[in-house]
């Protein structure tokens, strides 16, 4: 089993999780009105960009994404994030059997992970799966849609062509692709929001020459997701952008966050 290392992040217990999500869930409730909300939460996304933050800074932002996806009824979530903590190469996936939440377990999908190896030379690196960008995320899926299945993907330098090929793979195959990213890192507001402007205009416009003033870490699976999108006709649509001021009011030195789906 796959056991969460940074629980904390979201609170650690079943209930800190679920009143965090019912939090959220109570901002975007009163703030916007009946008929946006039926519109908005009538989307069908294949595919997801989410921050990967403690949940006190970036948890609304994911949330409200996650909330849109649970609309729909997919296989699987492939969660695909940056390597913090490990330098590596290419791309790895667990072949662990299961994936440890607060409020449950989410089995892994051990058969698509080994087809993944053999049709795309995908790694099998373990120990870098001690890994937050993907973890934070499997709170949020286990609470929207259960004992899902889910795949795990961690990449370090690697080639967006061809994790594009993997996120194509995997959405026409019933998959929900979540692709975790937090965006500019330790500026002024005025600069992040200069530098994150870039990031939310590749994903908008769906063009990547933006991504070159964007300073996401995990820019890979950003770009590898916008041509996906363009090669599979998805429309995008940023859901939320904030920064860590939002919270802690500190202006001198944030972090950028934003959600995105793709439809």
């Amino acid at each position: 089993m796959r056991r969460a290392v940074v629980k904390e992040w979201y609170g650690g217990t079943c209930e800190a999780v679920e009143n965090f999500i019912a939090h959220f869930n109570k901002i975007i409730d009163e703030n916007v009105d009946e008929e946006k909300a039926a519109e908005i939460f009538s989307l069908k996304p294949k595919a997801l960009i989410v921050p990967h933050a403690g949940w006190v800074y970036s948890g609304f932002t994911a949330n409200f994404a996650y909330r849109i996806a649970s609309n729909t009824k997919p296989k699987r979530v492939v969660v695909i994030g940056p390597s913090h903590r490990f330098p590596i190469r290419g791309i790895s996936v667990t072949l662990e059997d299961s994936y440890e939440t607060p409020c449950g377990i989410l089995p892994i999908d051990v058969e698509f992970s080994k087809e993944l190896i053999e049709k795309f030379g995908v790694a099998n690196l373990e120990e870098v799966h001690q890994e937050h960008s993907t973890e934070v995320q499997m709170p949020f899926i286990y609470h929207y849609f259960g004992a899902i299945p889910v795949v795990e993907l961690i990449y370090g330098d690697y080639e967006p062509a061809k994790l594009k090929e993997i996120i194509e793979y995997a959405i026409a195959d019933n998959s929900l692709v979540v692709i975790s990213s937090d965006l500019s890192h330790y500026y002024d507001l005025k600069t992040a929001n200069a530098l994150d402007y870039n990031c939310l205009e590749a994903v908008q416009t769906l063009d990547i020459s933006y991504l070159k003033n964007c300073e996401a870490c995990g820019k890979i699976g950003i770009t590898a997701m916008i041509l996906a999108a363009k090669e599979m006709n998805l429309t995008s649509f940023i859901v939320d952008y904030r920064t860590s001021a939002d919270v802690s009011g500190d202006e001198s030195n944030v972090v950028g966050y934003m959600s995105a789906i793709f439809i």
